[in-house]
């Protein structure tokens, strides 16, 4: 009853804020356009906060963890490599292609699995999945604009790719972070504790600005590449991650960080992304939809499974 109580704690605040965005969404309480202004006020300051004072208050000493933080950037180029593989020998469309490989090794880690780890460990556990934020976002990033340039016949400008990443503020957050520990640079405690509040808003106001976004489209001219993308996303992937993590010896927080990688639905920004860049968004859009809904299952399930197996 004790595990069935730990995944139930992990999963239900998740889809409890999703659920209020949708009640946003049905009572009409926010227009397109202030959420689009709500949502580019998130990504651009409120993940600043939330990356710069989690690491900024943490002991890195004990936080930084090289081989968590191997394992989970060459976990998730191997996942692309093998969902390249599978796409191109079963998909002849080049537009779904690119939308399905993205889907398949790109999560929404920051928004659904953060939370994940806070709701099981605690928040004072979340500098350890803030770290790895700085190592699996740049490599999604370079990987995603990788597939959507090559199946749409453009060219890969890896120099424009990195620089936009060190402009992502969540990257610019961790930076600043480091940069000031190491100069030993005191920020006023004042500053700090409201960068700290704006910080634990980050998660809530996010999950439910997602849940008011959500929008259903049609899945009929692409239906069994969806549901390849949702079993793949939501079951395969973390079955091979997780094993080979079990199998190295991970436990408890490292784990669950791993699960928090793997195991959480498609990224947000993969539909922008294939809408931008000529990619089918369609497709993308429904599989952030499908595994966005779904995962509220999938999450419980692995969480339940881990706990009852004692290895957190």
């Amino acid at each position: 009853m004790n595990n069935f109580l730990v995944a139930v704690g992990a999963v239900v605040p998740l889809f409890t804020l999703l659920f209020m965005g949708l009640v946003i969404k049905r009572l009409k309480l926010m227009t397109e356009t202030e959420l689009a202004h709500t949502n580019r006020m998130v990504f651009t300051l409120f993940f600043f906060c939330m990356m710069f004072y989690n690491i900024f208050t943490t002991d890195l000493a004990h936080t930084v963890r090289p081989k968590l933080m191997l394992f989970g950037g060459l976990g998730v180029i191997s996942i692309f490599l093998v969902a390249a593989a599978m796409v191109c020998w079963g998909e002849k469309d080049n537009r779904k292609r690119g939308a399905m490989i993205q889907a398949i090794f790109r999560s929404n880690f920051v928004l659904f699995g953060i939370p994940i780890v806070g709701n099981i460990f605690g928040d004072t556990a979340l500098a350890i999945p803030t770290m790895m934020i700085a190592v699996i976002v740049p490599i999604y990033n370079v990987l995603a604009v990788f597939t959507l340039e090559t199946f749409r016949g453009g060219r890969f400008a890896l120099g424009k790719i990195l620089l936009g990443i060190l402009k992502n503020p969540m990257i610019m957050g961790a930076l600043t972070a480091v940069v000031l520990r190491l100069l030993d640079f005191p920020v006023p405690k004042p500053v700090l504790k409201g960068i700290g509040q704006v910080a634990a808003a980050t998660t809530p106001v996010a999950l439910i600005i997602l849940g008011a976004s959500f929008k259903g489209g049609s899945f009929h001219n692409h239906l069994p590449q969806l549901i390849s993308c949702v079993g793949a996303r939501l079951i395969l992937v973390p079955a091979a991650a997780l094993s080979l993590a079990v199998y190295l010896g991970f436990r408890d927080i490292e784990l669950v960080t791993l699960l928090a990688v793997f195991a959480s639905p498609c990224a947000v920004a993969s539909f922008a992304m294939a809408q931008q860049m000529g990619s089918d968004a369609d497709l993308a859009g429904n599989c952030v939809v499908y595994t966005s809904a779904l995962s509220c299952l999938t999450i419980f399930g692995w969480v339940f499974f881990l706990k009852i197996m004692g290895l957190f």
